[in-house]
């Protein structure tokens, strides 16, 4: 076996490097569209192991991609603890809002690993489907960034409802904090024992919150979950993606233990090459909108991209999630462009 993403992982450097992408399946493919209005609502997807697999493994057959990222969402972990979630066709994700600390009394303390068994049924299906050489992954939404979603009940543009939340009971926002670092690392044991290589950490909205918050409900929980995932499985890989952390990355890879870190679009690549990947390897970090752009756009960032981190161990990545209204042709373009 050659599986060139855990490889990287591990320190080695390849050129051309190995690369995946984030939400690669999902709305821009036909044949995700057709697996989605089949099986209705949203998560009945997530929850049907042989429609996930399916979703999950149908990037890999189009672009041959390095790594397959499992096919589910962040907030199933949310709705394991017992919060009513729902996806509504045009506006997202809702939650029954906990808008106080009285209403954590209507989420368990534990994750109900019963109603995610057909996640982990989806990774051994998965598993078994793959070519030896496709690093499977695994994730979970980082505590702060499935917070922000629990609290308010709905994704919002700056998440205030949560860092007002924060502000206003700081005791509060560490508890449910509590109940998902315990939450995050029992669900990503599972998923590695069910055959993932390795896991993300996904912590989308970190970026918004300021230095001495980012510490306390970014990074801790990271490093916490990280540590408890590596006494359950020994040598477990962890990819840490604090979207928008900026020049508080070093700090994060110092202070987290994770294997690699996502670095997102917005990022200086100088600095992230000099300050991060010196530390460890590095994933991303195109912006998805030049995806979008193709032509010479595209072009031109694939090569600034290889060209600042192509000496060190890394992972060609965007920096965030593929958007909907990507052209498949443009995801060619990329990969073409990447392998050379």
């Amino acid at each position: 076996m050659n599986k060139r993403v855990i490889e990287v992982l591990n320190g080695k450097r390849y050129s051309p490097p190995p690369i995946w992408l984030m939400r690669q399946a999902g709305r821009y493919l036909p044949e995700y569209r057709a697996i989605r209005e089949k099986a209705g609502d949203f998560l009945d997807l997530v929850f049907t192991p042989e429609l996930a697999a399916e979703v999950t493994l149908q990037p890999i057959r189009r672009f041959g991609f390095d790594a397959a990222i499992l096919f589910s969402d962040i907030l199933v972990v949310p709705h394991a603890l017992g919060q009513r979630v729902t996806f509504a066709a045009g506006e997202g994700p809702l939650l029954e809002p906990l808008e106080d600390r009285t209403a954590f009394e209507r989420i368990a303390g534990e994750l109900d690993h019963k109603v995610l068994e057909p996640v982990y049924e989806t990774v051994r299906l998965v598993k078994r489907a793959l070519d030896p050489d496709v690093t499977l992954l695994g994730f979970c939404g980082a505590p702060w960034t499935v917070a922000t979603y629990m609290i308010a009940g709905r994704g919002t543009p700056d998440q205030a409802p949560a860092r007002q939340f924060g502000y206003r009971d700081r005791v509060g926002l560490d508890t449910l904090i509590d109940v998902l670092v315990d939450a995050s690392a029992s669900y990503l044991v599972r998923q590695l024992q069910a055959g993932a290589d390795a896991v993300q950490i996904f912590d989308t909205w970190a970026g918004v919150l300021p230095t001495d918050e980012f510490r306390r409900w970014c990074i801790e929980p990271t490093r916490r979950i990280a540590d408890k995932v590596r006494r359950e499985v020994p040598g477990a890989k962890l990819i840490g993606f604090p979207r928008g952390a900026g020049t508080m990355l070093p700090r994060y890879v110092d202070e987290t233990s994770v294997d690699a870190v996502g670095l997102d679009w917005t990022i200086d690549r100088d600095f992230a090459r000099d300050q991060v990947q010196s530390r460890l390897p590095v994933q991303g970090n195109v912006d998805p909108l030049v995806l979008v752009a193709g032509g010479a756009a595209l072009d031109r960032a694939v090569d600034a991209t290889l060209e600042a981190f192509g000496g060190g161990p890394f992972i060609f990545n965007l920096g965030h999630g593929i958007v909907p209204q990507t052209p498949i042709e443009h995801v060619e373009q990329m990969l073409k462009r990447v392998r050379g």
